[in-house]
């Protein structure tokens, strides 16, 4: 993660988030190894529905997606280990030559291009490696292509991020080109809670490896003995708030930030947020970014949304 890390200034960004308030660990440094793998196990726990309710819509819709896009490109940002993008890779079997997995995580993004690469030998599989907020320039690919942003991730961008990414992704996309974004929906809080604190302990263990992380990569001082984990749903801004909180007041030093963190007893300090989603709210959005949708989709149960959207003319 070193050099991927210094080369699109995550220790800048790390270093401005540590001395904001609140304290904030961005979330990149949960996608170690580990933490990809931990990742893994949680999108497999019963309490985690984002990816069954989403392989859900994919399953019924992935082909009249295929029939309104005729992707010859398909770029996945933020893939990880791309488990549902197979619906949409069988269904486009009929006009796809390109798969582009985007992600940060070098390690999840490997397993997964070179899983796709050996289940889909009639398609290249060209990955890159960089940040979805920064990097989108550099995305290759034939047109029409088909950009997707699947598992609600876009919900871990702040409203103003949320923003400017989907601004500069309708820059990048041309006339024909599509956006297809997963989005967790507003429900109950119940729900949403037990969804990040699953009581075998592995949400908690994921969020935990970004100190872990920190402390190798950055030569930090952070104690696991010292924090609580600290989920909570936050009303105000819809989103579930995810960190930790400072069992006593203490300092943490990060080393290669040249930071001496101070901590008070109770402080918070958040890893990620993760943001959910009305349409009527939503849908506005798409259009002061310069995006139209042209298509909404909902499990059954109406747990979790699939839009497609397209550039305005």
């Amino acid at each position: 993660m070193l050099e991927t890390a210094a080369h699109t200034g995550i220790y800048e960004t790390t270093r401005r988030s540590l001395q904001a308030v609140p304290k904030e660990l961005p979330a990149v440094w949960l996608y170690d190894a580990r933490g990809s793998r931990l990742y893994e196990e949680i999108v497999r726990l019963p309490e985690y529905y984002l990816p069954r309710r989403e392989a859900e819509i994919l399953r019924g819709r992935s082909r009249a997606i295929a029939e309104r896009t005729k992707a010859r490109t398909l770029v996945e940002l933020g893939s990880g280990s791309a488990p549902n993008t197979r619906f949409l890779l069988d269904a486009l079997s009929g006009t796809l030559e390109r798969y582009v997995p985007f992600d940060l995580s070098e390690w999840a993004l490997k397993d997964s291009a070179d899983a796709i690469a050996a289940a889909y030998p009639a398609i290249s599989v060209e990955p890159v490696v960089g940040d979805f907020e920064r990097d989108l320039g550099a995305l290759p690919g034939e047109e029409p292509r088909l950009v997707a942003f699947l598992g609600s991730t876009i919900g871990n961008l702040y409203p103003a991020q949320r923003s400017a990414f989907l601004a500069a992704l309708a820059r990048e996309l041309a006339v024909g080109n599509r956006l297809l974004l997963g989005l967790d929906l507003v429900k109950d809080v119940g729900r949403l809670e037990a969804a990040y604190d699953d009581p075998a302990g592995v949400t908690e263990a994921f969020v935990r490896n970004a100190l872990r992380a920190a402390n190798r990569e950055l030569e930090a001082t952070f104690e696991q003995e010292r924090f609580d984990y600290d989920p909570r749903w936050d009303p105000a801004d819809e989103w579930m708030d995810i960190g930790l909180r400072a069992r006593e007041s203490h300092v943490v030093s990060v080393r290669r930030l040249g930071l001496e963190l101070e901590l008070a007893e109770g402080e918070r300090l958040r890893v990620e947020v993760s943001s959910k989603f009305r349409r009527e709210a939503f849908v506005p959005e798409l259009e002061r970014a310069g995006l139209s949708l042209a298509s909404w989709w909902t499990d059954a149960a109406g747990d979790f949304a699939i839009a497609l959207a397209h550039p305005r003319s």
